[in-house]
């Protein structure tokens, strides 16, 4: 069964035709009642995905790995699990390859990005989720690549439309919808992690610097402090772990008043802008110190420490 994709711009351009038109002169019978747009309706299939862990890493000790999706929606969704390559940006975005290629600034960045695509074999590719259910995709690594260092691309699970959106051709020739303009969009939801091939001992260390304070707008609007600063990375492998703000002096054990975990600074790039939200701004005269700690190769390990 074929189906009719229309445009919002051949939707617009229906509408304003409608409303120009004009009656012929003679005619003894009534206008037609103008098109009745319903609303459109928004669908968003996917945008409760969780995937566990976050971030997968093979090296000669580990060629096989396992990750956990789960739907944690309300409606069923079926989703393509697939390998792709991103880049890094300085200001902590993550781009995909493709568009990277497609401006010229980023291109001494992405040449830097070493694929990992063509090494690793996932299954399956495509899953159907019911509310609440979850599904294990296996990534095996079929072989090490021939030169040393790491390579990386990103383990993407994206949502499928369902079947049912949009409007057949034989609904239209059979003048389903007459006198009403519908459509429907559907919101196409991805998450990812990274996928990691190491085949030589990791070598990174990090470094703090350019700590300032800043106020950002969070989701309900209102004027947040954030501490920015500039996290960098030396050495051939990527840099992963947790950032936690605390007074100095903070007695032992005392909660942060900042944290943001999970932060990477990927191979393509030495350093990137990591803002990490606060809970307060700090006193008059306060002084804070913030750690970066290992969350990769060694977790637990302080690799880095600074004070504003």
């Amino acid at each position: 069964m074929h189906r009719l994709a229309i445009s919002l711009a051949a939707l617009a351009a229906l509408a304003s035709a409608q409303a120009n038109a004009q009656p012929a002169p003679a005619a003894p019978a009534a206008a037609p009642a103008p098109a009745a747009a319903t609303p459109p309706t928004v669908t968003n299939v996917g945008a409760s995905i969780n995937i566990t862990p976050k971030r997968v890493t093979f090296d000669k000790t580990r060629r096989n790995a396992t990750v956990f999706i789960l739907n944690q929606g309300q409606t069923p969704i079926t989703v393509d699990v697939t390998l792709i390559d991103r880049m890094m940006m300085t200001d902590g975005q993550i781009v995909p390859a493709d568009f990277a290629a497609s401006h010229p600034e980023m291109a001494a960045t992405l040449a830097k990005v070493r694929s990992a695509k063509a090494y690793v074999q996932i299954s399956p590719r495509r899953v159907a989720l019911d509310p609440g259910r979850g599904q294990n995709i296996r990534l095996r690594l079929s072989d090490f690549p021939a030169d040393a260092g790491e390579f990386r691309s990103h383990l993407t699970v994206t949502t499928i439309p369902p079947r049912d959106s949009g409007t057949t051709a034989e609904e239209v020739a059979g003048g389903a919808g007459q006198n009403q303009l519908r459509f429907k969009i559907n919101a196409v939801y991805g998450v990812s992690i990274p996928v990691i091939i190491r085949n030589e001992t990791p070598q990174v260390s990090a470094s703090l610097s350019n700590l300032r304070i800043e106020t950002a707008v969070n989701g309900a609007g209102q004027r947040v402090p954030v501490l920015a600063l500039d996290l960098a990375r030396t050495g051939g492998s990527s840099l992963y772990g947790n950032l936690e703000v605390r007074p100095v002096g903070a007695k032992k054990g005392s909660d942060p008043i900042g944290v943001a975990r999970g932060v990477g600074v990927y191979p393509e790039v030495d350093h990137r802008v990591v803002r990490v939200p606060l809970t307060r701004a700090p006193n008059a005269g306060e002084a804070l110190e913030v750690t970066f700690t290992d969350d990769d190769t060694s977790p637990g390990k302080v690799l880095a420490k600074s004070t504003l």
